[in-house]
């Protein structure tokens, strides 16, 4: 019986004991370098994809981008690149790095001694935590967040995600990509001259209150089932270690690059000739198989991209050497992307919204495309120097801390600095 006693009693103060901080946080200086890398890159691609949106009072044509008969040669010449290698790729790439982040969470808490349901509760938190600080920047600056996507995405398939269980939301993820591009890529209807009421309306609170019910159909919902697909095979990929361990996967990782970008070229293409003006007149058959070919390859490009990234960070720590400074800087942007994210955001709404906003540096309307590209590199070449600095002071973005401190909350003993990276 004593000794019973003196068990029980060892079980309950271990039950009490604070959870040390390298039991259940993985410090920035021990991430994983080749997603934070992608991440990092990717962000560029999530700029440039956003920013044409901002250009309005011409009419559209075809995914936000004005119509070709409006068009110079110069935009004509944007839009065919960016159809063909950003627009569409860069969001699968970022849902495929958050279903990575996500497995990869997983990981770390099991081998804290966490139960499978615990980590379930924990990711299923995460994502409404995410749900809120994606309607606050979706009602506040941009209602295509995609944030709160992801923050519903974890909220209904943490169970699923954690688990394994990924067949099914693999292939409806590919089967609603292809139907929603179908839609995506008939023109938009003649006379409407911005993608969404609010990036068209040039007083703060109108603006505000079309927001309100933007963010929940446009950011939300439309954004989440285009890429519940993408956030399975990035989880697939992490119970892998595909990007853990590069150099081990470098063969599939090559294949996979090549046949990812190619099949986000061949499927970009036809959009791009008809957005562009090349291909004049197709039927609406025509518009939405190529919109469905665009989703499709967007799916792959993602891939492709997140193998590429993977190979560039193999290469940059092979045979034990240490990253260089454009790999450091990638890195560090990618361990605070969602801090760069938001960021974006504020920057765009500073220099490209219309004059008319009492907020707002009005480029877009009037430079079109080049100027918006120009802009969506310049912000995102200045958060990477923003991150690069924050990592050389050994800090974490500002968003990043805030989600930490609501998932896992000020209590003693949980470290507010857990890695919930994703």
């Amino acid at each position: 019986m004593a000794r019973t006693r003196v068990a029980r009693t060892q079980v309950a103060q271990v039950a009490r004991t604070p959870v040390a901080p390298a039991q259940a946080s993985t410090p920035v200086s021990q991430r994983v370098l080749a997603p934070d890398v992608a991440r990092g890159a990717m962000l560029l691609l999530i700029a440039l994809a956003n920013a044409h949106l901002y250009v309005t009072g011409r009419e559209l044509g075809f995914r936000g981008y004005p119509a070709p008969e409006v068009m110079g040669a110069a935009e004509r010449v944007v839009t065919a690149v960016q159809l063909t290698l950003v627009d569409g790729r860069a969001f699968p790439l970022f849902s495929l790095l958050f279903g990575y982040g996500v497995v990869q969470l997983a990981r770390r808490r099991r081998g804290a001694g966490s139960p499978e349901p615990a980590v379930v509760r924990l990711v299923r938190r995460r994502g409404w935590w995410m749900l809120l600080i994606g309607a606050v920047h979706g009602v506040l600056l941009w209602p295509g967040d995609v944030v709160g996507a992801y923050g519903l995405i974890a909220v209904l398939f943490a169970g699923a995600l954690v688990r394994g269980r990924l067949r099914a939301l693999l292939v409806a993820g590919v089967l609603l990509v292809a139907l929603a591009g179908a839609g995506e890529g008939l023109r938009t209807p003649g006379g409407t001259t911005a993608m969404v009421p609010s990036l068209g309306e040039d007083d703060v609170l109108p603006a505000l209150g079309y927001r309100l019910l933007e963010w929940p159909s446009v950011g939300v919902l439309a954004q989440g089932v285009g890429l519940v697909g993408a956030v399975a095979a990035g989880a697939w990929a992490a119970r892998r270690r595909l990007l853990d361990e590069p150099a081990r996967h470098r063969r599939l990782l090559v294949r996979v690059a090549v046949a990812g970008v190619l099949l986000a070229v061949a499927g970009g293409l036809p959009l791009a000739l008809i957005a562009s003006g090349v291909w004049a007149g197709p039927s609406l058959g025509a518009q939405a198989l190529a919109g469905a070919a665009h989703g499709l390859g967007g799916y792959a490009g993602g891939a492709g991209y997140a193998a590429l990234f993977g190979l560039l960070a193999a290469r940059a720590v092979g045979a034990g050497q240490r990253p260089g400074p454009v790999v450091t800087a990638l890195a560090a942007c990618g361990q605070r992307s969602l801090s760069c994210y938001l960021a974006q955001s504020v920057l765009f709404c500073a220099v490209l919204v219309s004059w008319g906003a009492s907020w707002g540096g009005g480029l877009a309307p009037r430079g079109g495309l080049v100027v918006t590209a120009a802009v969506a590199a310049a912000t995102w070449a200045l958060t990477v120097l923003l991150a690069r600095a924050l990592h050389a002071r050994d800090r974490r973005g500002p968003a990043e801390v805030l989600l930490r401190r609501l998932t896992y909350g000020g209590r003693s003993g949980v470290p507010v600095t857990v890695d919930v990276r994703g």
